[in-house]
């Protein structure tokens, strides 16, 4: 039914398909056989140390049959039902994400992904504050979708302007490395940091009109754009501003969430219970697709005699709500939350070692199992390996060198992202820090 020869599958997806994110003319991808573990192997059988969860998503691992085989029972059962509709596998859904989500978090919306669950949870916001304004930071990542996208605060925003939401203000990340406000003062109190970019937040919210402010989302580390970590009190401050104003927060843990920075969620590391959350790739491993959007009780309430006018076909998916209950039962039982939370220090000695050892190597981040190398010309200066919203040889160099000796990592601009499954061990992190180190030879090379 499926047959396909392995070397017909690159020149046939070339003669029918359209690659996202690629120009059509220079895409080389991987031809992907098979999957299990941490490891995944291509046509030739070649295997790659998976380092970025495919797209930062595989939470619980690969070929994880407990997964799959929750998936077949639920097509054998009921392979879909329509919006309107109750069944088993939809109440079971919510009854499971209420049990590990912030208390707060009581009812939630299914959707397709994390794009749409952005669009959602802006919509909830809007309608329930009868605000329009949501403010959103520079260096984040929402989605693709129009209005993710009109969220996102990244160079992906501006080729589709002005056809875009309406209504969207963005404000400066607290990203320590390269604070704007504080280059001619680096070795300020993280207090003080802390304060200055509340301060900047609250300014902002003052020149806009808090009146006029439905939200402010924010993933709660950011992801792609260089997993920036929020300071101490960063997200409690963010929360006691919302309340001040009557702003509903919304945190984004598409990426950070289901156990990736060594908790449950992101925001759980500090404490802090947003009004709104939006969930995706973890939410089942990308087992199949799904996203969900958590909200309070109260905003819950506020569509008793509401009605709420947005939905999807495919919304609370059966199957993939199937994925969804298995994925999360696989992370407790198997106790990958805290495999994350305990490792995260493996990660963290890993990452300072190349630091020291590597004069290339400007910057380290993480939490977890969710960390980047931030890398630079310059010590100094900071400059990166990499200009803004581009590549350079010296970066194709160092991902070249990872692709061709089996480790799969996320390269994006002068930064390299490791975001491995949740069930790697501490010989598999090694095993891929062992070809970093050698990959960053080649970009130390590139140093002034």
């Amino acid at each position: 039914m499926f047959n396909l020869p392995n070397e017909e599958i690159l020149p046939t997806m070339r003669e029918h398909g359209f690659w996202t994110w690629s120009a059509q003319g220079k895409v080389n991808p991987i031809p992907v056989e098979r999957a299990e573990g941490v490891y995944f192997w291509d046509v030739d059988g070649k295997r790659y140390l998976d380092f970025n969860s495919m797209t930062m998503c595989v939470n619980a691992g690969h070929g994880e049959q407990r997964i799959i085989n929750a998936m077949k029972e639920q097509l054998d059962t009921l392979p879909y039902a329509a919006p309107a509709m109750a069944n088993k596998m939809r109440s079971l859904a919510g009854k499971v994400l209420n049990e590990i989500t912030p208390d707060n978090l009581t009812h939630f919306l299914f959707t397709l992904g994390g794009a749409d669950a952005n669009e959602n949870a802006i919509k909830l916001a809007r309608a329930y504050t009868g605000r329009h304004k949501i403010l959103t930071r520079y260096r984040s990542y929402h989605g693709a979708t129009a209005g993710a996208m009109a969220l996102t605060g990244d160079p992906r925003r501006v080729e589709w302007e002005p056809n875009l939401m309406s209504g969207v203000v963005h404000f400066l990340d607290p990203y320590r490395y390269r604070s704007t406000f504080h280059r001619t003062n680096p070795n300020i109190s993280e207090a003080d940091f802390t304060r200055d970019y509340l301060n900047h937040l609250e300014e902002i919210i003052q020149y806009e009109g808090a009146e006029t402010i439905a939200a402010i989302l924010m993933e709660s580390v950011t992801g792609t754009n260089g997993i920036i970590i929020p300071p101490e009190g960063y997200m409690q401050g963010v929360r006691k501003i919302c309340d001040k104003y009557g702003i509903m927060m919304i945190a984004d843990e598409v990426m950070s969430g289901f156990g990736r920075t060594g908790a449950w969620f992101a925001v759980d590391n500090w404490g802090v219970k947003p009004d709104l959350m939006t969930m995706a790739k973890g939410l089942t491993s990308a087992y199949a697709p799904l996203g969900a959007v958590g909200m309070t009780e109260e905003i819950y309430r506020h569509f008793d005699e509401k009605v709420y006018r947005g939905g999807l076909t495919y919304t609370a998916h059966p199957v993939s709500l199937a994925a969804m209950v298995a994925n999360i039962r696989v992370l407790q039982e198997d106790k990958l939350v805290e495999r994350s939370a305990s490792l995260g220090s493996s990660l963290s000695r890993h990452l300072s070692e190349m630091k020291e050892n590597h004069p290339s190597v400007g910057d380290v981040r993480s939490i977890g199992l969710f960390g980047v190398l931030e890398l630079v010309k310059n010590r100094e200066t900071k400059e990166p390996m990499a200009p803004w919203n581009s590549s350079s040889p010296a970066m194709k160099a160092f991902k070249d060198y990872c692709f061709e000796h089996g480790l799969y990592l996320s390269v994006h601009w002068h930064t390299a992202l490791i975001i491995p499954p949740l069930n790697i061990t501490e010989e598999q992190l090694a095993e891929g820090f062992a070809v970093l180190d050698e990959a960053l030879k080649l970009t130390d090379g590139f140093v002034k």
